[in-house]
């Protein structure tokens, strides 16, 4: 039988999330699953879930890190063909579990959030909402706001003179052009990092495609770690969950054991460079090793794991410019040595602008979030997922909550859980605002501001820095394991909220909860636990 589609022009909802990626799906499988509830909705632009699985559908896209961490916890899947996932089979899970826990009904697709302005009279965000195919608004509300855009979503474009006035076929790695035939072209592309190392065996496997790599700063590789999974693994995944639960945990602890091995440990970090640097030097052509092996920390901007590029490199097809790019003209470009290469085709693979705030956001205060980030030189919220001055405004995916080590998966699984502790009281009328304080979001970001001054993130210059400068702050990155984190977001801090509605029940239940606290002998064993884990991981 087939569940009535969520109409917010009939029915006003208590919770509106942004966004049908995999937060936002994992978000509203969490209210269903651990609430049951089923007064949401979800606006998404797109025609359909799965974010930045249904997006990027350039050649060879898929997971480097295990796809089991792509699995929901509560959903674990015993059929993935191999440890890392391609993008077909990633984004086919997320529909199937949209599909499973009747999800669909309550999106609204082709729809794209326009404005939303926090009402205090009301305690609601007022939200303007958009047609993307007709451009037509209208107006809904929503008591809690939930931010599931994530931040590789925006594709960015590199800041280069000439640019729109390539006249062959152009486009963006991340929004690939599947009518672009390149059979027989002259193939520009122009970035090397995690996206194009795997697009470029691809494209440069048909000897007619004549590829140049335009480059600007080499990555450190890995050896090759993808392995399909037998027949006979995915049958005792299949009829022993327990098992491949614990094969997860594994999982869990070999990439938090990588994090030791790379972000924490100069003496292991120069082992593993050392790995990676003769990888290199045995697997690129000899003429290229010099431009290929880098020259910072290993570790500070993303570790790639090969499939298949340096081996690629080989082909006489196959191209790399050092060279710099001074412009580009109607049909190629002109490097800063002078040269002219001519291209019949143009991929920009630069990236996502994983620093600003796309949405219209305004909260009690009266600005927006972005005007907020800008007076902090750059994206900064408590705990990655709440900013001052918003009420009622939970992050997915926000900032300094992205690792270089293991699944967004895991992170946002914390970050959903820890959400959904406010959303109860909210609902209730116990309380009718939840706003973090400026005191302790500036306190929280103290605390990961100095562990970043000592860790390799702050050695380069990478897309974790605003504005991808030497000069920007790091706005992306998690210093730490995600144990830490996991740790952090164990409870709520109820002082570090500002509360409206009912606050002297709010303030019975804030002494309450402290006092219980203090006199559990676990609070003082949890303290202990708290400083060995933060001392361990830097």
């Amino acid at each position: 039988m087939e569940h009535q589609r969520f109409d917010p022009r009939t029915r006003m909802p208590a919770i509106v999330i942004v966004g049908a990626g995999i937060g936002g799906v994992s978000c509203a499988i969490a209210l269903k699953r651990q609430l049951n509830l089923d007064d949401f909705v979800i606006y998404e632009k797109a025609s359909d879930v799965g974010g930045t699985w249904r997006d990027n559908i350039y050649p060879g896209a898929s997971s480097d890190v295990f796809i089991h961490f792509y699995s929901l916890s509560t959903d674990l899947n015993p059929d993935w063909p191999s440890t890392h996932g391609a993008q077909a089979e990633t984004l086919e899970y997320w529909q199937k579990l949209t599909t499973k826990y009747d999800l669909y009904r309550h999106i609204v697709f082709g729809t794209q959030v326009v404005s939303a302005i926090w009402e205090a009279t009301k305690q609601e965000y007022d939200i303007v909402v958009e047609d993307v195919a007709t451009g037509q608004r209208s107006n809904t509300s929503g008591k809690i706001l939930v931010s599931a855009i994530g931040i590789l979503e925006v594709p960015r474009f590199p800041d280069i003179p000439g640019l729109d006035q390539f006249a062959g076929a152009k486009f963006h790695s991340a929004r690939w052009d599947t009518g672009v035939d390149l059979a027989g072209k002259r193939v520009g592309v122009i970035g090397n990092g995690a996206s194009s190392t795997q697009f470029v065996p691809i494209i440069s496997a048909d000897p007619s495609v004549e590829v140049t790599q335009f480059c600007r700063t080499p990555n450190w590789f890995i050896g090759p770690v993808r392995t399909p999974y037998s027949a006979t693994t995915k049958w005792v995944f299949r009829n022993f969950p327990l098992i491949m639960w614990l094969y997860r945990i594994f999982l869990y602890i070999r990439t938090e054991l990588f994090y030791v091995l790379i972000f924490t440990s100069k003496f292991l970090r120069d082992n593993v460079a050392k790995d990676a640097r003769q990888y290199i030097q045995q697997t690129a052509p000899k003429d290229q090793v010099k431009n290929l092996v880098p020259k910072y920390t290993m570790g500070c901007k993303r570790v790639i794991f090969d499939t298949g590029f340096l081996s690629a490199l080989h082909r006489p097809n196959m191209n790399l410019n050092w060279d710099g790019i001074e412009r580009i003209t109607k049909d190629g470009i002109v490097t800063n040595s002078g040269a002219k290469i001519p291209l019949d085709v143009l991929i920009c693979a630069t990236g996502f602008t994983a620093d600003r705030y796309p949405l219209h956001v305004v909260g009690d205060k009266g600005f927006s979030v972005q005007e907020y980030y800008d007076s902090q030189g750059g994206p900064k919220a408590y705990m990655g997922m709440a900013v001052p001055g918003f009420p009622n405004l939970f992050m997915i995916g926000g900032p300094n909550t992205t690792t270089g080590h293991t699944s967004v998966i895991l992170t946002e699984e914390l970050q959903i859980d820890y959400i959904l502790k406010f959303i109860p009281p909210i609902l209730s009328g116990l309380v009718s605002s939840f706003t973090v304080t400026p005191h302790a979001t500036d306190a929280y970001n103290e605390v990961i501001h100095k562990r970043l001054s000592r860790s390799v993130f702050v050695q380069c210059v990478s897309w974790y820095r605003t504005g991808a400068t030497r000069e920007g702050k790091v706005s992306s990155i998690f210093p730490g394991p995600m144990a830490l984190y996991a740790w952090w977001l164990r409870r709520i801090e109820l002082s570090d909220f500002d509360v409206g509605g009912n606050t002297e029940a709010w303030e019975k239940k804030v002494w309450w909860e402290g006092a219980r606290r203090m006199i559990n002998p676990l609070h003082y064993v949890g303290k202990v636990f708290e400083r060995i884990l933060t001392t361990a991981s830097g």
